[in-house]
């Protein structure tokens, strides 16, 4: 099972109705417990993406945020995207392309089974919720100046 399907399965255990359908200007809509994902998205690790965001949204957001001149619609956008990427990629997910022995985005993408675009999207939000590193376990992961895992190992 794809990880689109796994993602599905979880949403109509929780009482939500996804549905591809023709959309315009968007590749996600979201309404009450209704989720609308483009159906001409070419791949299902695309629309796993784009699932993981309004699911994002259906979790963290409430009313029409459309209007992103708002602060506080801007607000939600991002925890329903920050929610998204941990839905499928998180920092564990980091620290996981780094142990499959991942060199670059590319491959990250492919080990997270993502696209490259909302991986290098996850970690730009990554960067700018943690700042110049995070630290998880034995392992701290470097933002900034660029992106890099690090095994701490104990004596």
């Amino acid at each position: 099972m794809t990880d689109y399907e796994l993602l599905i399965n979880k949403a109509y255990n929780k009482g939500l109705v996804i549905k591809e359908k023709s959309l315009h200007g968007s590749d996600g809509r979201i309404n009450g417990n209704r989720i609308a994902i483009r159906k001409d998205i070419e791949t299902q690790t695309e629309k796993s993406c784009v699932l993981a965001e309004e699911l994002g949204h259906y979790y963290t957001s409430s009313g029409d945020i459309l209007n992103q001149s708002k602060t506080s619609n801007r607000k939600q956008e991002y925890r329903a995207r920050l929610y998204g990427y941990n839905l499928r990629i998180g920092l564990m997910g980091i620290i996981s392309a780094y142990q499959a022995g991942c060199r670059n985005l590319y491959e990250m993408a492919e080990h997270l089974e993502v696209t490259e675009d909302y991986l290098k999207e996850a970690i730009e939000c990554y960067r700018s919720k943690y700042g110049e590193f995070a630290k998880i376990d034995n392992y701290i992961i470097y933002f900034i100046p660029c992106l890099a895992v690090l095994n701490i190992i104990d004596n």
